[in-house]
């Protein structure tokens, strides 16, 4: 039989979905099953470090398999390969933004922007309401840096060791500590994961994180009020002594209110609905002159010189943008903080986006998600089916694939289709992927972020997994917002 007489292709927008009418769920679930157990068994023998590559490579692997069933029916080469084409055009502009977002960082990180968010938040602490205000400073740590794994690593620490000394139980500050980043996690537009959901699921970032509002603001609010009651109950001792971290802070860079003045001009950008680059740049250019007029000492470190010159100028700027740059400091829970890694450490989330675009594309090619779309609308008809099974295959790709990138990338090349049958605009399956896969992959113990955070912060998954209510009620909360259909969005007519 030839190819052209059992694939048809439906336009939907930009994207078009390939049917192909001789493939049965089995060997459309081929791939997926493939891709899930490869995946397992590489981060069992790579750990942490199955994100540095070789789970991107995985993905190749998952597009191979893909391929020989795509070629077992009929499906060709050609085909196949223009998808993939098709599929990696579509991503061009996460791809600049992630690029940029790696740029804005290096250069807050330089002109002390970030440092004097961290300065100002660690100075509210009271031993009173310290487990909410471990929440608070992790959440406003988390989206000025965009990483929950930094701010795990850095002030999370801290935290622990205060809330130790303070006689509070390591499981509830770590609970604090990351539903704070992970709800900075899910809001920063510095964030790889609340970049790659919208470019999964086929809408902009800043679209996404305002629909994202919706359901994260309710969902941080029952949680500051969790803290808050727990907070009452605890009996606390010591003091919170954080004046060593704020001295080093001091040391290493110019402290000043005045540094706010860059992160409040992005945000009106944004509120203004300025395309997300021109934001991104924005900041960028903004916190580089910032740099230079409040941190000269810092750029001439980064610059290798003594006395700064323009030549020197540029060359800090220039690597705090496009390299990884550190800024000196003798105090090993800052050293991490005081490191940025420039538009090269988004290189590794880049490669991971392109990867899952061969795999997703092959996939399409060959009508897989198609098929597997169309099977699970038939177990799922309803809108609340359809939000619930996202979620549910959100989870289960964090404990099986282990993998919290994977658990937003599979789901989102899978359902995009169904919410589009639906009559849902695509930001309604980006915020779901967040709300269940980006949150719940630190709840998984042999899940990379689960693992990760486990072993920095020294406290076991099963001690803080109840703690950590933000990531567990987010799901929930999503799947409370579909049953009631509240701000559901519909595509327009």
């Amino acid at each position: 039989m030839q190819e052209g007489k059992h694939l048809s292709k439906i336009k939907t927008g930009e994207q078009k979905i390939i049917k192909n009418n001789e493939l049965s769920i089995w060997e459309a679930l081929i791939p997926v099953l493939a891709l899930i157990i490869m995946l397992a068994y590489n981060v069992a023998v790579f750990g942490d470090d199955a994100l540095s590559g070789s789970n991107q490579f995985i993905l190749l692997l998952g597009g191979a398999v893909a391929a020989m069933v795509g070629f077992k029916n009929k499906v060709s080469y050609k085909t196949m390969l223009a998808e993939v084409e098709e599929n990696i055009k579509s991503t061009a502009g996460a791809i600049l933004i992630l690029l940029m977002v790696g740029s804005l960082a290096g250069t807050w990180l330089i002109s002390g922007i970030i440092p004097s968010m961290i300065y100002y938040g660690l100075q509210i602490l009271n031993p009173t309401i310290f487990l909410v205000a471990c929440l608070i400073i992790c959440a406003v740590i988390s989206i000025a840096t965009g990483s929950s794994w930094t701010t795990a690593a850095t002030v999370g620490i801290a935290l622990i060791g205060i809330g130790d000394a303070l006689g509070i139980s390591m499981g509830m500050t770590a609970g604090a500590v990351l539903s704070g980043a992970y709800f900075g996690d899910k809001m920063s537009p510095m964030s790889d994961t609340t970049n790659l959901a919208p470019a999964m699921a086929g809408t902009d970032l800043f679209t996404h994180i305002r629909y994202m509002t919706y359901t994260t603001v309710p969902t941080f609010c029952v949680t500051i009020l969790f803290f808050i009651i727990l907070g009452f109950t605890q009996t606390t001792s010591g003091e919170a002594d954080t004046q060593t971290i704020l001295n080093d802070i001091d040391k290493a860079f110019t402290i000043s209110p005045l540094l706010f003045i860059v992160p409040v001009l992005v945000i009106v950008l944004i509120i203004k609905k300025t395309p997300p680059l021109v934001a991104l740049l924005a900041g960028t250019i903004l916190g580089g002159i910032f740099a230079l007029i409040f941190q000269p000492h810092v750029v001439a470190q980064i610059a290798g010189v003594k006395s700064l010159d323009f030549n020197a100028a540029y060359k800090g700027v220039m690597q705090a943008i496009t390299v990884e740059t550190s800024v000196a400091t003798d105090n090993e829970v800052l050293k991490d903080l005081f490191t940025a890694g420039g538009m090269k450490k988004m290189l590794g989330t880049v490669w991971l986006i392109l990867l899952a675009m061969v795999f997703g594309g092959v996939m399409d090619a060959i009508g897989a998600l198609a098929r597997i779309s169309s099977f699970m609308l038939g177990l799922f008809d309803s809108v609340f089916g359809l939000y619930a099974s996202t979620v549910g295959t959100c989870i289960g790709l964090n404990f099986t694939a282990s993998d919290q990138y994977l658990a937003i990338v599979v789901p989102g090349k899978m359902y995009a289709q169904a919410f589009k049958d639906k009559n849902l605009a695509p930001e309604n399956l980006s915020r779901t992927l967040e709300d269940s896969g980006t949150v719940t992959s630190v709840l998984i113990p042999w899940n990379t972020c689960g693992a990760y955070h486990a072993g920095v912060l020294g406290v076991p998954v099963v001690d803080y997994a109840f703690y950590a209510m933000f990531n567990w009620l987010s799901p929930f909360m999503t799947l409370l917002f579909a049953a009631f259909r509240i701000k559901i969005k519909e595509l327009k007519k």
